[in-house]
């Protein structure tokens, strides 16, 4: 059981052992600012961990970091978010699996690119989301190569006005699964606007061979 938030710099092995919040980390609702199970400092990595459930706001990254073969049994307000402040710092998440994520898998609030690889999702609102309404707000990026997602409503969410990319490769989804939605994103905390779903050779970046439909 974990009661405060764990900070890792450097290298934290879990050796796959399970974490569940207890106390402060002792929820899985949807209420923003809840405290993170895991907060890596820039340039760590985060391996061979099981976060249980509940678990707060998962893992947060403070810039840099890689998460391998981390998994989430019941995602709570995010499974994992990027902050930070540099524009080329890469979040990469290699290996892992969550499950029951209510709204997002992954949110990306600081700038930069998030790699989302040999990763498994059952059950989901979006698996990635560049912040829509965040108070600062930067060109984000995003990979997803080989992903195998069932019972989610969308893979990824960017925003058009703000440069966002999200390419996609090698992805084994569910027929109903919307692949990228481009949103009309803005600092003031307002719900972002849509502004349509699919390939757009600009945003949305994929070819129809690279969607698997399950």
């Amino acid at each position: 059981m974990v009661s405060a938030t764990i900070a890792v710099s450097g290298v934290y092995d879990g050796h796959l052992m399970r974490f569940v919040g207890t106390g402060p980390l002792g929820t899985g609702t949807q209420d923003e600012n809840l405290p993170a199970m895991f907060r890596l400092a820039a340039g760590s990595v985060l391996k061979n961990v099981i976060l249980g459930a509940p678990a707060a706001d998962g893992v947060h990254c403070a810039g840099t970091c890689t998460l391998q073969n981390v998994w989430w049994e019941d995602v709570g307000e995010d499974a994992a978010t990027l902050e930070g402040s540099s524009s080329t710092q890469t979040m990469t998440v290699e290996c892992g699996g969550a499950k029951k994520a209510t709204d997002k898998v992954f949110q990306h609030n600081g700038p930069g690119t998030m790699i989302i690889h040999n990763f498994f999702a059952d059950g989901f609102g979006k698996l990635y989301r560049s912040c829509g309404n965040c108070s600062g707000q930067y060109m984000r990026h995003v990979r997803l190569d080989t992903i195998t997602a069932t019972g989610g409503s969308e893979l990824a969410g960017v925003n058009t006005n703000y440069g966002d990319t999200a390419e996609f490769f090698n992805i084994f989804v569910s027929a109903s699964t919307t692949i990228c939605e481009r949103f009309l994103g803005n600092n003031t905390g307002a719900e972002p606007t849509s502004q349509g779903t699919g390939a757009d050779a600009t945003h949305c970046l994929y070819t129809s061979a690279e969607i698997h439909r399950l």
